[in-house]
């Protein structure tokens, strides 16, 4: 179900940056330190008319680019993840005019005020095709508690799990640490929260990750509104794009459900198998047991044993929370296919996808 309507007031208060990045990019960790452009940017939900008596859902991501520019994308059929039809997704380019941020490209014309988003036709201007709503999504699996299997790495109360791990005064890790133990087969559970860095581009924004074994990088990054490349977000590093751009704007927090199986090796230490993996990005699978050909980027050298999982350290405030993990042993993970729900908090809804 999507409410074609829905009127959201916001209210944010401007404050300089705080992070050590603040230097060469504005990085800003919460929402009293944003600009005034965070308030256009997200993601917008609604139905469009596409001729007499025809209509067609559609969703909208918004990315703030600084100093008043911004980058839209348009899926047909809803946001990815929640109806998108994998096709269209036509881009586009624009910029603040008065209270409102406009992209135009002929015919289309899209006008954001920050809490919705208003289409129409350059071919008939006095018609509107459409109203979308600004949607706020949360992973079907934020806050999972962790089964009675699972080893809680990470709650909050103390990093006595990570070699040198550090946490903010409000109770998070910071990046930059890795796992005392060391697992072979798992399932892992982690919050992320990006921070919000409009003028960065690329790898210079909101960039960590979570380095397998020491070995195999999943990409964390902030690739809102971007196309799945092999060193976005949800990828393996350099090595396979996520299947399904599934990042949420930055200081959303997101989460990765990740099920990893380690290669196996003969007597004599040749791998006679590779690593298998499946990766959940805010619960949609963007790697569906997939293997792993070798080490990802700057991992270490493949081997029989296993290694610490690591939270990179690129430079940039990424933020973790509710850190857990089941340890299978020499067994590899069951394969389960979860139930995978989005809640809209803007419209008190859900939608149900991937049925």
């Amino acid at each position: 179900m999507v409410r074609s309507v829905l009127w959201v007031s916001a209210f944010l208060i401007v404050f300089p940056a705080t992070s050590m990045a603040a230097d060469k990019f504005p990085t800003m960790t919460d929402l009293s330190q944003v600009d005034a452009d965070f308030a256009f940017q997200g993601e917008y939900t609604g139905t469009i008319t596409t001729g007499p008596s025809q209509w067609e859902s559609v969703g909208l991501q918004v990315v703030a680019l600084s100093d008043g520019q911004f980058s839209a994308t348009l899926f047909s059929g809803g946001l990815p993840g929640a109806g998108w039809d994998r096709r269209e997704h036509p881009k586009y380019t624009g910029g603040l005019e008065g209270n409102q941020v406009v992209f135009s490209s002929y015919p289309t014309r899209i006008a954001v005020n920050g809490s919705q988003a208003v289409i129409s036709d350059d071919r008939y201007p006095s018609f509107e095709q459409g109203q979308l709503t600004k949607t706020y999504r949360s992973s079907p699996t934020m806050g999972a508690p962790a089964p009675y299997n699972a080893t809680v790495l990470f709650d909050g109360t103390n990093t006595d799990r990570f070699e040198g791990g550090r946490m903010t005064d409000d109770g998070l890790l910071i990046e930059g640490t890795q796992l005392k133990d060391r697992y072979k087969n798992f399932k892992l559970h982690a919050e992320f929260r990006l921070p919000y860095m409009p003028a960065a581009r690329d790898q210079a924004r909101a960039n960590s990750g979570l380095y397998l074994q020491s070995r195999y990088e999943v990409q964390i990054l902030d690739s809102f509104g971007l196309d799945p490349v092999y060193n976005n977000c949800g990828a393996l590093y350099k090595q396979r794009p996520a299947d399904l751009s599934m990042c949420l704007p930055p200081l959303t927090w997101q989460t990765y459900d990740i099920d990893f199986a380690a290669p196996k090796f003969d007597a004599h230490g040749k791998k006679i198998q590779n690593a298998r993996i499946t990766v959940r990005l805010n619960g949609v699978p963007v790697h569906n047991d997939v293997e792993i050909l070798a080490k990802t980027g700057a991992g270490k050298p493949e081997g029989p044993e296993p290694l610490p999982i690591k939270i990179q350290d690129h430079s940039n405030p990424v933020r973790f929370r509710n850190i857990w993990v089941v340890d299978y042993g020499n067994n590899s993970p069951p394969r389960t296919q979860p139930s995978e729900k989005w809640y809209l908090d803007a419209c008190d809804c859900w939608v149900t996808i991937c049925e």
